[in-house]
């Protein structure tokens, strides 16, 4: 099976890569090798090497700055997609697209389903909320995955960011009012494995199961690290940024269940194994 994967120089694209291609005929593509935005780049090289599946990791993701540059996310997270889709879908491949939390506005009370109306606050949230649109216009046989809070060993997170933070102060003001669900990069692409080889298409929410707060994230990579560092709660508005971040953006799993997936593990437990192997 040929698999092609876009951001694969990114966080979740290059752990996935580095699974698939153990089995699978992978062609993975960073923004140099494969400049989405260019409607016909994306044809010929999709014609070339005719895969079976294009898994769409690469996306516009600086939050903050696509409030001020809203023309580039949509190129990207929206135009671009539609790119990859119309070449897709002309030689009959599945695409598996990589979507976000942020497409709800997070007044929820309860986790979201894949059912559930959307509602993106910031432009980031739109944009990629106009690439599931395309995506499912576009294709006939589609996998959209949403996913949250992603941590893992490539790229920022803000596992990394609180380490990084405890090897040079001794308090950290964290916030304590948004509410999510922490995904371990290593357990996203397992699970991408398993679906891209089925044909159970439809929208996923995918995280590590449990939910937190960022606060509650900080004491937890501290526990698990033996670090003493004192971590101050903090509300939303004591950082105000550009962008406005859903507070509620817990996801429940629905589809996962009904498809026979197993759901991914407790994020603690999975917060546990991506410490494990930053130490090796």
């Amino acid at each position: 099976m040929r698999i092609l994967v876009t951001g694969a120089h990114g966080q979740v694209g290059k752990e996935l890569v580095t699974l698939l291609e153990r089995k699978y005929e992978i062609y993975g593509y960073g923004r140099d090798e494969l400049d989405i935005t260019n409607e016909d780049q994306c044809k010929l090289r999709i014609n070339e090497i005719k895969p079976d599946v294009v898994v769409h990791c690469a996306a516009y993701t600086a939050v903050d700055l696509a409030e001020g540059d809203k023309d580039s996310a949509y190129k990207i997270n929206a135009f671009g997609t539609r790119n990859l889709v119309v070449p897709t879908e002309a030689i009959g491949a599945k695409f598996c697209y990589l979507s976000t939390d942020y497409v709800f506005d997070g007044l929820a009370k309860e986790p979201y389903n894949e059912f559930d109306n959307t509602n993106p606050q910031n432009i980031y949230g739109k944009s990629k909320r106009a690439g599931e649109l395309l995506v499912q216009s576009l294709s006939s046989k589609f996998f959209i995955v949403r996913t949250s809070w992603i941590f893992g060993l490539q790229g920022s997170n803000f596992v990394k960011t609180m380490i990084n933070i405890s090897s040079r102060e001794n308090t950290v003001r964290v916030v304590n009012d948004q509410i999510g669900s922490p995904t371990y990069t290593v357990d996203l692409v397992r699970f991408l494995a398993q679906l891209i080889i089925t044909n159970k298409y439809g929208i996923y929410h995918v995280s590590n199961t449990g939910n937190c707060s960022w606060y509650e994230l900080a004491c937890a990579i501290f526990e698990e690290l033996g670090i003493s560092i004192e971590v101050e709660p903090c509300t939303t508005d004591d950082f105000p940024k550009l962008a406005p971040r859903p507070k509620y953006s817990v996801m429940d799993h629905s589809f996962v269940r009904i498809n026979g997936f197993e759901e991914l593990p407790h994020w603690r437990t999975a917060l546990r194994s991506f410490i494990q192997e930053l130490r090796e």
